[in-house]
């Protein structure tokens, strides 16, 4: 296996997320998210509370199941610039989690019935997933081109790879179109 999706490989990939999303700010985000039944602003809003979530649920460090808490969302007034704010604080409170956590510290990362405990560089790669996969779908649904860099979706794909929820398919030399076609979404063209 090649070396592993980092949380610096995180700050990276946040990076070109929001700038993504940012210069869609003034379309029309209640079109469908890509193939979703999802409009781009429920994407939004989606991946926003899991990115939040898993920053919640390692800095919780509870083990077995997830917290007791709700989930997170933007208000109904809120546009697509709040959204991206959103993005941003999430992501940026992720990271922050991330490093202040001991690199053997373990929290519930996902319930696939069962309850996984991640250490912290895993819940890197877990909001890395989450977000690159609905970034696709709200910059495909606002006709944004979003073409992440192969070397991130190289090393998120090869640390997620036996993951619950991700089909199981042989790897090819093009990183991103194996992650979307893993999570059931059309390989690129």
């Amino acid at each position: 296996m090649s070396d592993a999706f980092t949380p610096g490989d995180f700050a990276d990939l946040s990076a070109v997320v929001l700038d993504a999303w940012g210069s869609a700010a003034a379309r029309d985000w209640s079109v469908p998210a890509g193939t979703l039944e999802w409009t781009c602003w429920t994407t939004a809003d989606h991946t926003i509370d899991c990115v939040f979530s898993y920053a919640f649920f390692l800095a919780s460090r509870r083990r077995g199941s997830y917290p007791p808490f709700g989930e997170l969302h933007a208000l109904t007034d809120a546009k697509a610039n709040d959204l991206v704010e959103g993005l941003r604080a999430a992501t940026t409170m992720l990271s922050a989690v991330i490093a202040s956590a001991a690199p053997d510290e373990e929290a519930v990362i996902g319930l696939w019935p069962y309850a996984l405990n991640g250490k912290p560089a895993d819940f890197a790669a877990r909001g890395a997933l989450e977000m690159i996969l609905h970034a696709h779908d709200v910059c495909t649904g606002l006709g944004v081109v979003f073409d992440p860099p192969g070397d991130l979706c190289r090393r998120l794909r090869d640390t997620t790879q036996d993951w619950p929820g991700q089909a199981q398919l042989p790897p090819t030399d093009d990183p991103w179109s194996d992650l979307l076609e893993r999570s059931g979404r059309p390989r690129r063209k």
